[in-house]
């Protein structure tokens, strides 16, 4: 589903407890959260610039995932 998006490159799963690693080998230009997130609290924000999207209550992926 968000591979879908134009406007995602791409999508990784990792089996690590956070991507730290996977983000410091893809050096990625953005890492993109939720609103539910500080820019701090981002696993990799040292490594990549953060952008923050607003958190809309009750809109989620995994809701719209479940939805399909």
């Amino acid at each position: 589903m968000l591979e879908s998006c134009k406007y995602i490159d791409g999508v990784v799963i990792f089996d690590e407890t956070t991507p730290y690693n996977l983000i410091k080998r893809l050096k990625p230009d953005i890492i993109v959260k939720g609103g539910d997130y500080k820019p701090e609290q981002v696993v990799g924000s040292e490594l990549a610039k953060v952008k923050i999207f607003n958190y809309i209550d009750g809109y989620s992926t995994t809701k719209i995932l479940e939805m399909k």
